[in-house]
């Protein structure tokens, strides 16, 4: 098969087009023809040597979610036949013509849709749900602040957070990424290279905050959270180290968590795949809409992680195969 191949670490430029032996798969996993890819951060961070892959895990072929159909079915899989449209979540090894996965790992293609929409749900879908709804315990009529709105994982907490009946606060960086996160359902955006996020929002109740940033923004995440606030991290690009000042985390009763979500064991995102078929699946197409920007052949990956490098998107970027 053909598989797009970390041959360093590096610039986009390392990624290229390599053949390598179908993935052998067990007993109880299928084997995907994979149609599309969904690409995220993670692989940007792989890529550059600084997110490797977990152990047993193919380890310089990037990816963490696919589409497409059913080629072949393990000996004891009972949920899927040959032939079945799916989508599913992966440790590794998504930008590829054939992906191995566990069977309860697969979910069906809502209807209406294609291979490079659905490509793009698992990983930011399972994500969001997660850390905003298990871990974050977001409850209709809160408020939740969500940190670069524009892109695959805001774009998805956005959706998600309203359609739970949640008032959302967003950051931004441009009044065209403004707009396409007004358009998904957020009460307020800030831009945040022309205001402070706290200023502007130091008058609203926020119960609940989803960082990828780190950095600075800690210290103003808990100035801003409510007594009884969460905060949740689930990524930290301006840096991981920080300082608390841990009587204001007693004096407001501040939750304090984060979550990674690929070194998960197995029967953990099994559980979460059954929370997101029963919770989000039905929400799509109705009050949920994959937020597909561009589609790009697998052979021109290094480009797409260039376009996701410099932030020229709204949503998400998909390989198609």
């Amino acid at each position: 098969m053909k598989a797009i191949v970390i041959t360093a670490a590096g610039t986009p430029d390392v990624l290229q087009v390599q053949e390598r032996a179908m993935p052998s798969i067990g007993s109880f996993e299928v084997l995907i023809q994979v149609k599309a890819a969904g690409i995220n951060w993670p692989d940007v961070i792989q890529r550059k040597g600084s997110y490797p892959a977990p152990e047993g895990i193919v380890a310089d072929i990037p990816g963490l979610e696919v589409s497409g159909i059913v080629a072949q079915i393990g000996d004891a899989v009972t949920a899927w036949e040959v032939g079945d449209p799916v989508c599913a979540l992966v440790a590794g090894g998504g930008y590829a013509e054939y992906v191995g996965v566990h069977q309860e790992m697969c979910l069906p293609i809502p209807e209406g849709l294609g291979f490079e929409e659905a490509a793009i749900l698992p990983e930011t879908i399972y994500t969001v749900w997660d850390n905003v709804f298990r871990r974050g315990q977001l409850q209709a009529g809160e408020s939740i602040l969500i940190h670069g709105g524009a892109g695959g994982i805001g774009s998805t907490a956005i959706q998600l957070a309203k359609a739970f009946g949640a008032r959302v606060f967003t950051t931004i960086s441009s009044e065209e990424k403004a707009i396409y996160c007004q358009n998904l359902g957020a009460d307020v955006t800030v831009n945040y290279r022309e205001q402070d996020f706290v200023d502007v929002l130091r008058g609203e109740k926020v119960n609940l905050v989803l960082d990828i940033i780190g950095g600075d923004y800690f210290r103003r995440n808990i100035d801003l959270l409510q007594p009884d606030g969460r905060l949740v991290y689930i990524n930290a690009m301006k840096g991981p180290k920080v300082e608390l000042n841990i009587l204001k985390l007693m004096q407001k009763r501040l939750l304090l968590t984060g979550s990674t979500l690929r070194a998960r064991d197995l029967s953990f995102k099994i559980a979460l795949t059954a929370d997101v078929r029963r919770e989000v699946w039905p929400l799509i197409r109705k009050s949920f809409l994959p937020q597909l920007f561009k589609a790009v052949p697998l052979t021109d990956a290094a480009d797409a992680h260039r376009l996701m490098e410099e932030g020229r998107f709204l949503g998400k970027l998909a390989l198609t195969i």
